[in-house]
C-alpha cells in the first residue's frame, strides 16, 4: 500500500468522529485533502465546516461545503487535521503548509481534535522535522537569534508568506524532549506569531494508518 492510500484510509476513518448536522473543523494539508475529498460524500448531513487555510476553504466550496468564518461559530465539535510528526502522547509538529496559526486556533476552539496521518509520521520524540514558527516580518532577525540562543538553526522558508502576511522561520535542531516547555519558551518570543509545536494542546484521537490497518490512539 503507497503513502496516498494510507493516508485515504485515515481521512475515511475520521468520517466516523463527525456528528450529525454539525460544523467541522477542517485542517490543511495532503492528508487534509482527501478527508475534505471524503467531506464531499455525506456533505448533506454537516451544516458545513471552518477551515484553517484558505486552499482548504477554496477546497471545501469546490464541493458544495459551506465555510463559516470562525467567528460565527458558537460550538465546534470537532476539528480534522494532519500532523508533521506526532508522539504517542499526541504532541505534533504542524505547520509544514505553513498554515499552523489558524490550525492552533481552530484546535483551540474545537471540544475534540482528531488527527489523522499515515504511520511514517509516527515519532518517539520530535525534531526530526523542522520546526515551524510563523513571525512578523519586522522581527525575523530578532526572532532568529533568540532561537538561536535556545539552541535552534532558524531557516527562512524562502518566498513564503502565510495567509496572515507574515513569514515562516524552519527551525532545525532544538532538543524537543519536553515539548510543552519549549512551546512556552518559544511563544513568549516576541515577534512569534505561533510555535508549530502543539503540545498544550495535543490531539485528543489520532487515526494512524498503518500496513496493518487503522490504529486508534486517545489521550
Amino acid at each position: 500500500m503507497n503513502q496516498d492510500k494510507l493516508k485515504l484510509a485515515a481521512a475515511r476513518a475520521a468520517l466516523d468522529y463527525i456528528p450529525q448536522d454539525a460544523i467541522v473543523g477542517v485542517g490543511t494539508g495532503s492528508t487534509v485533502n482527501f478527508f475534505i475529498q471524503e467531506l464531499a460524500g455525506i456533505k448533506s448531513r454537516i451544516e458545513g465546516a471552518v477551515s484553517s487555510s484558505e486552499t482548504s476553504s477554496n477546497r471545501l466550496k469546490a464541493i458544495g461545503i459551506p465555510v463559516y468564518d470562525l467567528n460565527a461559530v458558537s460550538d465546534l465539535p470537532v476539528y480534522v487535521d494532519g500532523a508533521d510528526e506526532i508522539t504517542p502522547h499526541l504532541a505534533m509538529i504542524k505547520g509544514g503548509g505553513g498554515a499552523l496559526t489558524r490550525e492552533k486556533i481552530v484546535a483551540a476552539v474545537a471540544r475534540q481534535f482528531v488527527c489523522i496521518a499515515d504511520e511514517k509520521k509516527r515519532v518517539p520524540v520530535l525534531g526530526n522535522f523542522p520546526l515551524p514558527l510563523e513571525v512578523i516580518p519586522m522581527a525575523r532577525s530578532y526572532v532568529a537569534r533568540e532561537v538561536v540562543r535556545l539552541g535552534g538553526q532558524p531557516v527562512l522558508r524562502e518566498g513564503f508568506i502565510t495567509d496572515n502576511g507574515n513569514v515562516i522561520l524552519d527551525v532545525h535542531h532544538l532538543n524537543l524532549q519536553d515539548p510543552v516547555e519549549m512551546e512556552t519558551r518559544l511563544s513568549c518570543i516576541t515577534g512569534v506569531v505561533t510555535c508549530g509545536i502543539f503540545a498544550r494542546r495535543p490531539a485528543d484521537v489520532l487515526i494512524l494508518s498503518t500496513l496493518q490497518g487503522i490504529q486508534i490512539s486517545t489521550r
